[in-house]
């Protein structure tokens, strides 16, 4: 009864408002009490059963509830024949709640889209290799899957064959769709805008992004900040206070009336929806642009954040070191640029994955003989050439001299963070190669967007040579640079500028952030980076796409900053009410809880502001 009751408490409200209206036409069109009497009368106890029943489930988890004030201001509305009060105040009581859920569930749309967004089969390739459409748990890893155009990509995977664009706006928050061919990621629930591919499946299910964007964001709106937390006890000591003043007001004036309607104006329903209308909406925002919160207390660190400190490899930077420079001694150059493309083509360090791809329109020539040189780099024999590749210790090492030109080239080049290449051919130096990870497009511009947000300390730490962080520094205009760090000395630095005073973020993609991730008071993982770093984070940038912090600031600043506002627009409205209930003639019942509910209103509608938010 009681459930069925609840479950249709929205049909109550609108046949309680239908009452209302009747009563309403037949007190002032037809002057016809009886009527209006028996209209406002029947409101009241529709309107009243199921706001008394959520007061008694309440009252059996020891919880004072708003919903008691309002039982109790009707029932004693009822007792002095104020039924018109009753009446009126059950339906707006009603009717707020209609609006506070109706927002929370639009505000959680992100969840809906996100959920719809879920592809429920695939085309799955068969023992005899044709494709059939299988459920979509019927997948697991290795599988090899067909998508063609206008299909949701099932699984995250790899390309196989066939080539296309795929819109992943739903992952990365990036509007233009992105061409996909061999060998590259795809991801579950993004649209193969045109084209045809198959994908192995690598992950499946909630272990795949889109499984897991789902969990984080349902997670995130559903914690609670240490400010709802404290409205959560606040509103646990407020409404047995307000009952109690209710008490002592009927005691010193005997006017039932006044005790009544100070009930009914005492409710806070506009301070315990306002923070987390506001939450919600933001975390709904950062999940359709490519940001995870993961919890609304991470929202209000990030937005007080004064000192940001980011890993260089793979967060300023690419993580993908390129050939920077070539300068050649002799002759023969083409030849010599094969030479060394076939060394190198035998290892997958990553200077010799940056060369192979620099160097790939040459020939590469069968190779004899590789010896490795720890801490130097290569020497092979090629094509009756003994080639040596490595560093300056290499060439010491083989007597291969280097002038002073060569030198001041060299320390040129490691100045300016790149990592040194030099090849020699029958023991005569031929090549001088600077590699260096790129610094991502458009950071600088997004460093920029963090100082005008209110950052004050812009702070890159990395586990590279001094020489290289400084370059970094220099290009980007850090605040300060330290290079030569091991993990712990990351934690130990992050935790010094803690102590001082300092609210800290920390960037990072890899394995070895993690300890700097978690200690921090808001850690921020890059999409792309290891499992492990984006399980210790607070809040993770999909698909490492760097230029979503500034919004993700911008947006945590504007959901904290809306969040300060309801609660202002809560409290101001009930200390006004209260007043002119005391200082003034016009104050009643209806006229409070109008406004008391148009305040729910209000703050509502100011959270809903955060589901449009652009960075300026």
């Amino acid at each position: 009864m009681q459930h069925n009751i609840l479950k249709h408490k929205n049909k109550i409200m609108s046949i309680s408002g239908l009452l209302v209206a009747l009563g309403l036409i037949a007190h002032f069109i037809f002057a016809n009490t009886t009527i209006s009497n028996s209209a406002f009368i029947i409101a009241s106890i529709l309107g009243v059963t199921p706001i008394s029943l959520q007061a008694y489930q309440a009252m059996k988890v020891k919880v004072v509830s708003i919903d008691i004030l309002v039982t109790i201001a009707v029932i004693g509305a009822l007792f002095i024949q104020n039924y018109e009060e009753s009446a009126i105040v059950t339906f707006l009581f009603l009717f707020g709640s209609y609006l506070e859920q109706r927002t929370l569930n639009q505000t959680r749309s992100a969840i809906k889209e996100l959920t719809e967004m879920a592809p429920e089969t695939a085309f799955k390739q068969l023992t005899g290799g044709q494709f059939a459409e299988v459920d979509i748990d019927e997948v697991e890893e290795g599988d090899i899957l067909l998508v063609k155009t206008g299909a949701k990509i099932p699984v995250d995977g790899r390309v196989t064959t066939g080539k296309g664009y795929v819109n992943e706006a739903n992952i990365t928050g990036e509007s233009l769709p992105l061409k996909k061919e061999k060998d590259d990621e795809v991801f579950a629930g993004t649209i193969m805008d045109n084209g045809t591919i198959q994908i192995v499946a690598d992950r499946v299910g909630e272990d795949s992004t889109f499984g897991k964007i789902i969990e984080l964001v349902e997670e995130a709106q559903d914690s609670k900040s240490e400010a709802e937390r404290f409205i959560d006890q606040f509103s646990r000591w407020y409404t047995p206070a307000v009952l109690t003043i209710g008490l002592l007001v009927w005691v010193l004036t005997k006017d039932t009336e006044l005790a009544i309607t100070v009930l009914v104006l005492g409710c806070p329903g506009a301070l315990v929806i306002g923070v987390p209308v506001s939450n919600v909406a933001g975390i709904g925002n950062g999940a359709k642009n490519g940001i995870l919160f993961k919890g609304s207390e991470v929202i209000s660190h990030f937005a007080n954040a004064d000192t940001v400190l980011f890993d260089k490899t793979g967060t300023l930077t690419e993580g993908k070191p390129e050939v920077s420079d070539i300068i050649h001694y002799g002759n023969n150059q083409e030849e010599n640029l094969s030479l060394l493309l076939s060394v190198e083509s035998e290892s997958d360090h990553p200077l010799a994955v940056a060369i192979v791809n620099k160097l790939a329109q040459y020939k590469v020539r069968p190779i004899e003989n590789t010896q490795v040189v720890k801490g130097g780099g290569v020497i092979a024999h090629v094509d009756g050439h003994v080639v040596s590749v490595g560093n300056k210790t290499l060439m010491k090492q083989e007597n291969i001299p280097l002038s002073d030109d060569v030198l001041k080239k060299l320390n040129k080049l490691e100045k300016t963070g790149n990592s040194i290449v030099l090849t020699a051919v029958d023991h005569k130096l031929i090549m001088l190669m600077g590699i260096r990870d790129q610094v991502r497009s458009g950071v600088k511009q997004d460093l920029q967007k963090l100082k005008s947000l209110g950052i004050k300390n812009l702070i890159v730490l990395s586990g590279d040579n001094q020489g290289t962080v400084n370059s970094v520094k220099k290009e980007l205009g850090l605040t300060e640079a330290h290079g030569d760090m091991l993990p712990e000395d990351k934690q130990a630095f992050l935790k010094r500028r803690q102590d001082s005073g300092e609210i800290v973020v920390f960037i990072g993609d890899g394995v070895n952030d993690s300890p700097s991730l978690a200690t921090a008071e808001v850690g921020i993982a890059m999409g792309n980076g290891t499992d492990v770093a984006i399980e210790s984070s607070d809040i993770v940038l999909m698909n490492s796409n760097f230029n979503r912090l500034p919004h993700a600031l911008g947006l945590a600043k504007g959901t904290y900053a809306n969040m300060r506002q309801n609660i202002l627009i809560a409290v101001g409205v009930v200390i006004i009410l209260l007043v002119s209930l005391i200082f003034s003639e016009w104050m009643s019942m209806s006229i409070g809880m109008l406004v008391h509910e148009a305040s729910i209103l209000v703050v509502i509608l100011n959270a809903m502001r955060l589901r449009g938010y652009q960075l300026r």
